[in-house]
């Protein structure tokens, strides 16, 4: 059974941190290209970030310079550091693994920027 697993959202002020975690499982994670989308009230889902099976990275115009994706395909996770964070930033963060027309979604991890 195929599982994405978010963690790591909470409510944090402008200007901090967080760092969100994608926990993977039932299917094979190197295999996979993994990235994070992010959905707040009222707006489509947007792309954030992605990362390839070799390692490439790319973001969205809005993140650069501020988030970082990275995998660990020995522990099936996908990261996301995020730092000066923004109101603007406020969304439920969700995972998504993708493999040619094949994805998976995980059920995602609200992240509040908020003072």
């Amino acid at each position: 059974q195929v599982q994405l697993v978010e963690s790591g959202g909470g409510l944090v002020q402008p200007g901090g941190s967080l760092r969100l975690s994608c926990a993977a499982s039932g299917f094979t994670f190197s295999s996979y290209d993994m990235s994070w989308y992010r959905q707040a009230p009222g707006k489509e889902r947007e792309f954030v970030a992605t990362i390839n099976r070799s390692g490439s990275t790319d973001y969205a115009d809005s993140v650069k310079g501020r988030f970082t994706i990275s995998r660990d395909n020995a522990k099936n996770t996908v990261n996301l550091q995020m730092n000066s964070l923004k109101p603007e930033d406020t969304a439920v963060y969700f995972c998504k693994a993708r493999r040619f027309a094949g994805y998976y979604w995980g059920q995602g991890t609200q992240v509040t920027v908020s003072s």
